[in-house]
């Protein structure tokens, strides 16, 4: 889910770069901060999306065990939960994506304005800002409906359709940079054909994944048509039943009807390559002389063979059969409001938290806009959009961790298994999360050679390069820092949250400016590299709060089952 946006951008940065510039590329410094990262006040929607979505499912499962009607795909029966859930979320997407999109559009130049700090800038790169800033304002509703559809796989614990979306998303964007960004106009080229075609492979995307919920897989309507023209036995209907008895015995037997098939099968046989195929061939037409027809007894037992049906994706035709029509979606008289409100008690401690992620990345943007000049924006542009390709990739460890980690937490006994349970899931996203560390930090050693891509200017390669162990560092501790994120959010610690990233929505800024300061006075040379090794304190320090936070918690859980048994 949190790739999508990125690799967006990051495909806008590289077209730019190498066929506008890096005037233009500049340009894309303070617009991206702005859209991307502003675009976190709507993650509360994401976050509560996921969660409801898992409970509901867990929900509906455990329902459909109570009335002895559950099978092997706990979302291939009814879900009613879930369905209302579902659509609930996706309605609510659309009506916040198109304010956040409103408001984005209106206050760009102010929010550019503050971004940048100064009137140092050059106007040239300041105007071809807030049109890439006006012109994503138009994509926010098509995003916050992708991203919330997206949320809502990983609470199905489905990880396939938002890849198939990111893909489709990344194709139409890349097409549209090649076509727009080359061109000479104002309006249409440069950053502002960059912006045009994110917007427009965020629209494509949404067209996209509404058809893949509502539209059901190839495979089950071909497994539904076959079984209900054919007889199972009994079987269950999801399985292919291929009757094999009569090309058995049309091969092996002597009948004059089987005759070509036998033919058939001789020929490929002596026209292969297998090793002594005479002697595979002569004995073959020995034992099809003498021995005797193949009864139907014989094969009796073996009549039917079933072949398992290959499964779409969960969310594949979630709500097709007419849950959620066009009409029914645009019509805000049929929003359930009891639903609605479950989203609520999201909204303050995620943006919080969201507010508190983007003010580190927000406040390096405003130093190297306002004290760095046009060489070291351009690289940090560079060096953030790869940033931001790769931290996702351990940020949807976040996600799946607040899938699987309620569904132990909210056990209904506190027993010993219970804790113990918790404690071995939170164990398992901290072990993955450090793997994944490592792989960030051997990805960011290829920086270097990934660069020429982004520009062919030597001096922000330079910049780029200096950047490289502060952003290692960062990358190396994201895992356990989502790993810990994602498990405090499923075990709704929402206040400790909140009150944390309060902190440090004032704690990073403040240390961002102290340096854009001491580079003003002359007491210090500040680059992107300098920005970057601060930002990376940062991360060590909050990683190793969330961690003593967790081991508070486990040590609660095991106290309280402790009490339960006494």
């Amino acid at each position: 889910i949190w790739l999508c946006s990125p690799v967006l951008s990051m495909i806008d940065t590289a077209a730019v770069g190498l066929l506008s510039g890096t005037a233009q590329q500049a340009a894309l410094n303070p617009a991206v901060s702005v859209t991307d990262q502003g675009a976190l006040l709507v993650a509360f929607m994401y976050t509560a999306t996921t969660n409801l979505i898992a409970a509901a499912v867990q929900k509906d499962n455990d329902a459909a065990s109570e009335t002895s009607s559950s099978n092997n795909d706990p979302l291939s029966t009814s879900q009613p939960r879930t369905t209302r859930t579902l659509t609930t979320a996706l309605k609510l997407a659309l009506v916040v994506g198109t304010i956040f999109g409103a408001l984005l559009g209106a206050s760009g130049r102010t929010l550019l304005k503050i971004l940048i700090g100064n009137d140092s800038l050059d106007p040239i790169v300041f105007s071809a800002a807030l049109r890439y800033v006006h012109i994503r304002a138009l994509g926010m509703p098509a995003m916050v409906v992708i991203g919330t559809a997206q949320s809502a796989c990983l609470g199905m614990q489905d990880v396939k359709s938002p890849l198939y979306v990111l893909a489709a998303a990344a194709v139409v964007n890349f097409l549209g940079d090649v076509l727009l960004v080359p061109q000479a106009s104002a309006m249409f080229g440069g950053a502002a054909g960059a912006a045009w075609a994110t917007v427009a492979s965020q629209w494509a995307a949404l067209l996209f994944f509404a058809r893949w919920l509502t539209t059901k897989g190839v495979d089950s309507e071909r497994s539904a048509g076959f079984s209900s023209n054919k007889k199972n036995d009994g079987r269950d209907d999801e399985d292919v039943v291929v009757n094999l008895t009569q090309g058995i015995m049309e091969l092996t037997g002597t009948s004059e009807k089987g005759r070509s098939r036998r033919e058939d099968f001789l020929e490929f046989l002596s026209s292969s390559k297998l090793s002594q195929r005479n002697r595979i061939t002569s004995k073959f037409k020995s034992l099809k002389k003498h021995q005797a027809p193949i009864s139907a007894k014989s094969v009796a037992s073996s009549n039917n063979i079933i072949r398992p049906k290959r499964q779409s994706p969960k969310s594949r035709g979630f709500l097709s059969d007419g849950k959620l029509t066009l009409r029914n979606y645009l019509s805000p008289s049929n929003l359930n409001k009891a639903t609605a409100q479950k989203f609520t008690p999201f909204v303050i401690p995620v943006t919080t938290t969201s507010i508190g992620r983007i003010s580190g990345y927000i406040a390096m943007s405003h130093v190297a806009s306002s004290t760095l000049g046009t060489y070291d924006m351009a690289a940090h542009q560079i060096i953030f959009s790869i940033f931001c390709c790769l931290a996702p990739f351990v940020d949807a460890l976040s996600q799946v961790a607040q899938s699987f980690v309620p569904t132990v937490f909210e056990a209904k006994e506190k027993s010993r298994e219970r804790a113990m349970a918790l404690r071995k899931t939170v164990g398992n996203f901290r072990t993955v999360g450090v793997g994944f560390g490592a792989v960030l930090l051997f990805l960011v050693t290829r920086i270097p050679s990934m660069s020429s891509y982004f520009t062919t200017d030597p001096i922000v390669l330079e910049r780029v390069n200096g950047a490289i162990p502060g952003v290692g560092l960062f990358l190396l501790l994201n895992g356990l820092m989502c790993a810990g994120e994602g498990s405090l959010l499923g075990q709704k610690d929402l206040k400790f949250l909140r009150n944390m990233y309060a902190i440090f929505f004032f704690a990073v800024p403040a240390c961002m400016l102290r340096l854009k300061y001491r580079a003003l006075a002359g007491v210090q040379a500040v680059g992107v590299g300098t920005m970057w090794a601060t930002f990376s304190i940062y991360q060590v320090i909050r990683t190793t709060i969330w961690h003593l936070r967790l081991a508070q918690l486990q040590r609660r859980a095991e106290r309280g089952a402790l009490e339960d048994e006494c």
